[in-house]
């Protein structure tokens, strides 16, 4: 059985869960065995629902202790039901969550681990999965020889596969141990899809001068939809709040559309960034190295190409 782990916050299902129940479907297709989910604590979310994305159980632990994530916890509870229900595979979302109990979940097991991997493993001969190394600039391929595996997977490496299917939701009995963490205060940003989350992404840095100037980047992300993130010396600076940093040292995203304004494109900022699957830059600067990582490169004037971007798309929706 393949076992994927289902990522929820705020008793809402992360959108990383489906594209990990994708891949894990796709991987028991190619083994012949069952794909299965595995989801602790109470979410609002139609669990059944999960079925289109390929899960044929979900084993749910209703306990509302684990609503709250402690990697600690969730790895001995993921590791007892996968030992419980005999699963030869687990499958995470490379996410913050995924990357906290993944390799804590693989000791448990006794298992092989790749964490990151970027497509489904060739198992024509053993069991090899290919992941990014050196910062999304290499790949490398990694077997596993152990009877247990353990694979994390890159945000938008594989994609979300939906059909019409439905899955069944059954309890599982699995021992909770005490969390040792004690939440004494909880800060949410609300009104914002987090940056992990979010699918379109504008970006900026020192280009933009100061941060009396970022209403023509806000003015971009309202005419698209999509979440502000920033370069980290913008948020070292204070122009910006820090959880909107993306980068080696801030966050790192997957969006489908990534727009970097005034950005020059260190290696730092790239490392958070590369996985994007559209790279959209504009700088004034035509060496900036960014535009070597660029699908698409504006060379010009933010303060000009900025709004002109903006009114050309709120024309196209008034149009539409």
């Amino acid at each position: 059985m393949v076992l994927i782990y289902i990522d929820q916050d705020d008793q809402e299902i992360k959108k990383a869960s489906f594209e990990a129940i994708s891949y894990g479907a796709a991987l028991a297709k190619q083994l012949g065995i069952s794909a299965e989910a595995i989801l602790l604590g109470t979410v609002k979310n139609n669990v059944s629902e999960l079925g289109k994305y390929g899960a044929s159980k979900v084993h749910q632990i209703n306990n509302t202790a684990l609503n709250n994530f402690d990697a600690s916890v969730h790895a001995n509870v993921v590791a007892a039901a996968a030992k419980t229900l005999g699963a030869t595979v687990l499958v995470f979302a490379h996410n913050i969550n995924g990357r906290a109990i993944a390799p804590a979940v693989a000791v448990k097991l006794s298992a092989g681990i790749v964490t990151g991997a970027c497509a489904l493993p060739n198992t024509e001969a053993g069991f090899v999965v290919t992941k990014t190394v050196f910062s999304g600039k290499a790949f490398a391929s990694i077997q596993i020889d152990t009877p247990v595996k353990v694979i994390s997977i890159n945000q938008n490496s594989f994609g979300v596969v939906a059909g019409d299917g439905t899955a069944t939701v059954q309890n599982i009995d699995i021992a909770v141990p005490t969390s040792k963490i004690k939440i004494t205060a909880t800060d949410k940003i609300k009104g914002e899809v987090p940056l992990t989350e979010a699918n379109l992404v504008v970006s900026g840095g020192r280009g933009l001068k100061g941060p009396e100037h970022w209403g023509i980047l806000l003015d971009l992300a309202k005419s698209l939809g999509a979440s502000t993130a920033c370069s980290r010396p913008v948020s070292d600076a204070d122009w910006r709040p820090h959880h909107e940093h993306v980068g080696q040292t801030g966050i790192q995203i997957a969006p489908n559309l990534y727009i970097a304004i005034g950005i020059s494109g260190a290696i730092q900022h790239l490392a958070g960034v590369n996985r994007s699957k559209t790279i959209v830059v504009i700088n004034k600067d035509p060496e900036a190295p960014f535009f070597k990582a660029a699908d698409y490169g504006v060379v010009g004037d933010a303060f000009e190409v900025v709004p002109a971007l903006t009114a050309a798309i709120l024309k196209s929706k008034a149009g539409a």
